[in-house]
Formats: structure tokens, sequence, C-alpha cells
């Protein structure tokens, strides 16, 4: 019974809808400086509304009542909007779920579960505008980072670093010098396979999405945790020493 209570605390993380995805009313006339999350939640809402971004930063600024430079003061286009957005939907998934009383108790492993799972609800959540921008950046080309997930990968890989650390100290992941330099781009592709699933994903409630996370979180985690070949290694350094 608690670990099936532990395992569904990983499947079903509390979250909030990103503040930013309900646009503010501004008055007409509206002119005073701008901050950066109005226009951020603009620009979603207008993504939302007409299915592709402004034609131009001028379509934007109008209906905001702001002028262009406004705009420029914190954002040098539409592209840098995006990949704020994704990076907003990565630190959202990390923060919601290490706020969980259980989650310093998880093992690197779990830790990694939460955080897709988390990060699931809240594409969910904001499904239409996540998958234009998916179909507007993603490459057919296998393993092809989008420039939209930039910032989110550069985040996401210096959260998955600290979790192999995590692993290493705790012993559920050993040293592999060198080898262990690569996991963090290792994982990525773990991401853009797991963002990809859910772009396809027509099952209620995206269910076949979560279990492409956690038999692909299952999978990695057996690739560099101990193995197999560990434990030969561990033998053949064990027979060496018996000689001396």
């Amino acid at each position: 019974m608690q670990s099936l209570q532990r395992r569904c605390s990983l499947r079903s993380p509390r979250t909030e809808s990103p503040s930013y995805v309900e646009p503010l009313p501004y008055p007409t006339g509206y002119t005073r400086i701008m901050e950066k999350e109005p226009i951020k939640a603009a620009y979603l809402a207008y993504v939302l509304r007409k299915g592709r971004p402004p034609q131009s930063v001028f379509k934007l600024t109008e209906q905001l009542g702001i002028t262009e430079a406004d705009f420029y003061r914190h954002y040098a286009n539409f592209d840098r909007i995006d990949r704020e957005l994704w990076a907003d939907f990565g630190q959202q998934a990390r923060d919601t779920a290490a706020a969980e009383p259980v989650y310093a108790g998880y093992s690197a492993r779990e830790k990694l579960l939460a955080f897709y799972y988390t990060l699931v609800e809240i594409l969910k959540k904001n499904r239409s505008y996540a998958l234009q921008s998916l179909r507007r950046s993603l490459s057919r080309m296998p393993g092809y980072s989008p420039k939209v997930l930039q910032t989110f990968r550069h985040d996401f890989e210096y959260f998955v670093t600290d979790l192999l650390r995590e692993g290493r100290g705790s012993g559920e992941i050993p040293t592999r010098f060198i080898v262990q330099d690569g996991y963090p781009a290792f994982f990525w592709q773990q991401v853009l396979f797991v963002l990809g699933f859910f772009a396809q994903d027509d099952t209620p409630n995206f269910e076949r999405t979560d279990a492409a996370v956690e038999k692909g979180v299952t999978l990695s985690f057996d690739l560099v945790g101990r193995n197999t070949l560990d434990s030969a290694v561990d033998f053949v350094r064990f027979l060496v020493q018996k000689k001396h």
C-alpha cells in the first residue's frame, strides 16, 4: 500500500497554471512602461487565439497600447519570448516537484520521474501553445534540438547534472570517469523523446505519455546505474588485487 501511495505521489503532482497564461486587461491608451510579464501574457494569448505569432511587433504593441521601444526593452524578437516560455515550463516543473514534502526522500531516479510527471501536467494545461511552438520548431532530424528549447535545455542539463551527482553520492549511480560527462546530453535526448511522444499522443489524459516517461526513465537509470558491466569490472579488480 505504501509503495502504491508513493507511486501516486509521483504521478499526480499538484500544479498550478503559469501565472502568465491568462492575459491581464489593459485600459485604452495604456502608455506607461510595461513590465515583461504582461507582454509575455499578451503574446501567449495572441498565439492561442490566432494559431500563430503576431505578424509584427507593432501588431502586439498596438494591442497593448505601448510603444515598440517598450517591447524591445525586454525582448529582441518573438523567438526570445518562446524560449522564455519553455524555460518557465521547466522551472515551474522543477519548483513544483521539489515543493512536495516527500521529494527530499526520493532517489535520483524518482526525482527525475517527479520532474517529468509535473512537466507533462504543465504541458497538458498549455497543450495548444506547446504543440504550436513545437511544430514550428521541431526538426524531422532525430535528436536535433530546436532553438525554442535552448534555455530549457541549459537549465535541464544543470538540473540533471545535480541529480546524477546526488545519485553517485548515494551509490545509486557508479562513478564512470569520462563517460559520465556525456550523461546530461544523453538525458536531454530523453527529453526530446518525451516531448515528441507527448505531441503525438492521442490517448485519454495522455496516458501513453505517462507510460513512456516511466519506461524511459527506468531504462536510462538501468543504463547509468549499477549493471552487469560494473559487476564484471568489480570482479576483475578483485582478481587483480588477489594476485598482488
